[in-house]
């Protein structure tokens, strides 16, 4: 047996479980990043449990909130879809709930399929960089899979709107794009507040920075070159990402 006949059996070798992966991401991710690169790549069971999180997060809205009245809330944060809809025929503001109220509702039953289709362009993205710009030597799957378990402490913020909605949050005051006390936005008026400064505010979230850390740790270790490149690579594109929806939100606010 040759050495690549070699190197190619110890790639494929038995590596962690998955929910050791899962468990090691919150207490010693580069574990589970080293074993995704060794070729360990299923990403199956953080799938599920963010699934399955995310469907009792949707249950507990639907019970305690109501999917009228999220879609309520998110019309009152919008002055312009409040304008639009008091200048419509009664007829139009029953067909323009109807299809918003099921747009809604399909988004948290759809949640997974988005996942899915949102992490497997973001993969293609993330390659490129770390690849052709950075030098890397990483493949699609491994940055699919490392996608995957990076998210995972997406979880927390769920658990949290679920202790918050539990806690006897008012149901006028739920927003379901920032249901979690994670980030500065939270405590601030989102209908008072500057809309470019509320998306400024909301977007330095201590899960999301704690996630864009994880898939920095990540990436790095699946391109086979230093972290700092990761982080170059992760938090470049995610600060184009809030420069540009800060500056949609200060031209149309």
């Amino acid at each position: 047996m040759n050495d690549m006949e070699l190197q190619s059996v110890g790639n494929a070798a038995p590596g962690l479980s998955q929910w050791q992966r899962v468990s090691n991401t919150f207490s010693a991710p580069s574990k589970t990043f080293e074993d995704i690169k060794r070729g360990n790549k299923s990403w199956w069971m953080p799938l599920i449990i963010l699934a399955l999180t995310g469907y009792i997060f949707f249950g507990v809205v639907d019970l305690k909130i109501g999917m009228q009245q999220v879609l309520d809330n998110q019309i009152h944060l919008n002055p312009k879809a409040q304008e639009q809809m008091a200048q419509a025929t009664p007829e139009q503001r029953e067909k323009g709930n109807k299809f918003w109220l099921g747009f809604t509702e399909a988004m948290f039953v759809g949640g997974p399929v988005v996942g899915l289709a949102s992490f497997a362009v973001l993969s293609g993205v993330m390659l490129g960089t770390i690849n052709f710009v950075f030098g890397g030597k990483a493949s699609y799957g491994s940055i699919f899979a490392v996608y995957y378990y990076a998210w995972l402490p997406q979880l927390i913020k769920m658990v949290l709107g679920i202790v918050v909605i539990f806690a006897g949050m008012a149901p006028e005051s739920f927003n379901v794009k920032n249901f979690a006390p994670t980030n500065l936005g939270a405590f601030l008026d989102p209908v008072e507040t500057n809309k470019a400064l509320y998306t400024l505010a909301t977007s330095f979230d201590a899960v999301t920075i704690w996630t864009l850390v994880l898939l920095s740790i990540g990436i790095a270790t699946a391109a086979g070159v230093k972290r700092s490149l990761g982080y170059m690579a992760v938090f470049g594109w995610w600060a184009i990402y809030v420069l540009i929806i800060t500056g949609v939100a200060a031209i149309t606010g």
